[in-house]
């Protein structure tokens, strides 16, 4: 495969594009995160997402440590070249560091953020140190 389909990403000044995880089978939305241009080229090699860790400055194999990696159905990118979508299965249905099935737990309801998802396991057991 040649690289070319990479420089139509419309990557951000610092290198960077956001990436969307969406459970492939239910639509919905577990996560987002960052992919550099070398991310983005070993997820669609390995099937497996790999993102970029801003915090960490480094390559971030989703699931590393936790175990709960994610197997990439499909990558889509969006009209204007700046966003990727990454339709996957994730395993062990927990994509959040806090232990929840997605990143986006908490409703906004009468002027307050309401956490609406439960903890299906406790983050201290999933990043063992």
């Amino acid at each position: 495969m040649t690289e070319s389909w990479l420089n139509k990403v419309n990557w951000s000044d610092d290198g960077l594009v956001p990436a969307i995880a969406q459970d492939a089978a239910t639509g919905r939305v577990l996560m987002v995160a960052w992919m550099n241009r070398e991310a983005l080229k070993r997820t669609a090699e390995s099937g497996e997402a790999i993102y970029w860790s801003r915090s960490r400055k480094k390559l971030w194999h989703k699931g590393e440590e936790s175990g709960h990696i994610q197997q990439v159905r499909e990558i889509r990118l969006d009209c204007d070249a700046d966003v990727i979508l990454l339709q996957v299965e994730q395993q062990g249905g927990i994509a959040c560091h806090t232990g929840r099935e997605s990143c986006f737990y908490s409703k906004l309801e009468d002027g307050a953020w309401v956490e609406t998802d439960a903890v299906l396991k406790d983050p201290d057991e999933i990043y063992r140190k």
